[in-house]
């Protein structure tokens, strides 16, 4: 840890003190030790009136602050979390471009994965099965490629991001609008686990802090600054991965989505950010070419995998097995479109399960895998 790191956790606990302003005080004053020995002096900084003065000259509230930050930092010690705060050389280039960089990250895990070629997945939480699948399948590619997956550890195409990056030997960054030792949602408890022990958790807010609503489209601005691209796979058109994409468009970042289904509320986002001139994803290697990723110097190693050969389909199953798509369709459907008495349908879709061409979901419905 750097000498200086008690100053910054000073300086970010003073109350009405956020990235920006903090800043505009570093530009001046160079280092958060002079913004804190500053006094009156910091009027002549913009934005700094008479009430952000009087918290800059009231000494027992920064005496309260230094107090706060001594605790603080025993307590990341302790929990062996990492602390980076702006003018650390090991500040990610990226993330220092943006308009307003935190100025104090808090880091959980692997630091190396702060330094790989990164691109973050993000979508909606209600995801559908298309989407958690398409979700987890471009994480994979990306990892297999040696390129880090960030997301938000939210439930729908963010978990299943993080899941999927891990589940094929990748790094994965869970970006937090919470403190790092906040499991949220509780539900992804084993995959905050996971992400810890294997990837790297980030949060600019002090341990503990609650995962309240408005900190989620601050977090926004780092899942896509710390990336290189950003893919939207599912998303409404009020859905704030929306929000997320035009940040990362602020940033400079490139921007892609995943097309779906024309009738599907969930992809409506994601169809509207195509035309607008979003670059469209059907896998990983669209993502690579575009942001022109050398990944042969980044390959993740994995053990080679044996080539399957899918069990031949009788002329039933054939004929089931194509009225079957990506998209669920439940079994009444498949009733009507085939013809196939219920018990014989059911039969088949059991055989279509048991040699891996589809799967069942909740409802009775059914995809192709």
């Amino acid at each position: 840890m750097r000498d200086d790191i008690k100053d910054w956790l000073t300086l970010v606990s003073l109350p009405g003190f956020g990235c920006g302003l903090i800043h505009r005080l570093l530009d001046t004053f160079v280092t958060p030790g002079n913004v804190l020995a500053a006094g009156k002096t910091v009027s002549r900084v913009e934005g700094i009136g008479r009430q952000l003065t009087a918290v800059c000259t009231d000494q027992p509230l920064l005496d309260r602050a230094r107090l706060w930050a001594e605790q603080e930092y025993e307590r990341v010690s302790a929990a062996d979390i990492h602390l980076l705060c702006y003018s650390d050389p090991r500040y990610p280039p990226l993330l220092r471009t943006i308009h307003d960089p935190p100025v104090l990250l808090y880091l959980r895990g692997n630091l190396d994965c702060l330094h790989k070629p990164s691109v973050a997945i993000i979508g909606s939480r209600a995801a559908t099965s298309y989407g958690k699948r398409i979700s987890s399948m471009l994480a994979g590619q990306l990892a297999r490629a040696g390129i880090a997956v960030v997301s938000g550890l939210a439930m729908g195409i963010d978990g299943h991001a993080h899941a999927g990056s891990l589940e094929a030997g990748g790094d994965t960054v869970a970006v937090l609008g919470c403190g790092v030792d906040v499991v949220y949602p509780r539900s992804h408890t084993g995959l905050y686990e996971q992400v810890k022990e294997r990837g790297l958790l980030v949060s600019e807010y002090p341990l503990s802090t609650r995962p309240d609503g408005f900190r989620f489209p601050a977090r926004n601005r780092i899942i896509s600054g710390l990336s290189m691209g950003v893919i939207v796979v599912e998303a409404t058109c009020k859905s704030g991965s929306l929000i997320t994409a035009r940040l990362a468009l602020d940033q400079g970042r490139e921007v892609f989505a995943v097309p779906g289904r024309i009738d599907s509320k969930k992809s409506e986002g994601t169809h509207r950010l195509i035309q607008q001139g979003a670059h469209l994803v059907q896998s990983a290697d669209d993502v690579i070419e575009e942001l022109q990723l050398a990944v042969s110097m980044h390959q993740v190693e994995s053990a080679p995998q044996a080539e399957v050969t899918p069990e031949k389909l009788s002329g039933p199953e054939e004929q089931l097995f194509g009225c079957i798509d990506v998209y669920p369709v439940d079994i009444d459907e498949l009733t009507a479109k085939t013809g196939i008495p219920s018990g014989s349908l059911h039969d088949l879709l059991l055989r279509l399960e048991l040699k891996g061409r589809i799967r069942q979901l909740p409802g009775q419905q059914y995809e192709r895998v």
